[in-house]
């Protein structure tokens, strides 16, 4: 199950360059059911997504380059391109800041994921944080992908 939040970003946080930060890819085979394909640095992961804005089933299988590569020409819609800052939070949470490249520039979100419903309705956002956008289907990676 994933629980999470969602933000628009218009003010990055200094220091931006000193966070851990992953070159993703990634596509969709389908987008109700949500199937993903995605390379983050050197891992590949098929993804489904259930249904659901905050809350929502998410099952993970490993990929390896040449099965992704493969499913890549396959994708409808675009490739997604960003760039995930993984920024810490506090003892259990972080956040996870995507700068999207390409034809999706300047769109910056930012996500945090929570253990459970209760939690991700009392979160109270960083004051960079812009527009909560996380139950605006607009957002969601899957739309971002269709041209």
């Amino acid at each position: 199950m994933e629980i999470e939040r969602k933000y628009l970003i218009e003010t990055l946080p200094e220091n931006l360059d000193s966070y851990p930060c992953k070159h993703i890819e990634q596509g969709y085979l389908n987008t109700d059911p949500v199937v993903r394909i995605r390379r983050s640095d050197d891992t590949y992961t098929l993804t489904y997504k259930g249904k659901g804005l905050m809350v929502r089933e998410e099952y993970n299988l490993p990929l390896n380059a040449e099965s992704f590569e493969h499913l890549k020409e396959k994708i409808d819609g675009r490739l997604i391109k960003k760039c995930r800052y993984l920024i810490p939070l506090d003892d259990t949470h972080t956040i996870e800041l995507d700068i999207f490249e390409g034809d999706l520039a300047p769109l910056q979100l930012a996500e945090v994921e929570f253990a459970t419903e209760e939690e991700a309705n009392t979160f109270l956002p960083p004051s960079w944080f812009g527009e909560d956008v996380t139950f605006s289907k607009k957002y969601h990676n899957s739309m971002l992908s269709k041209l």
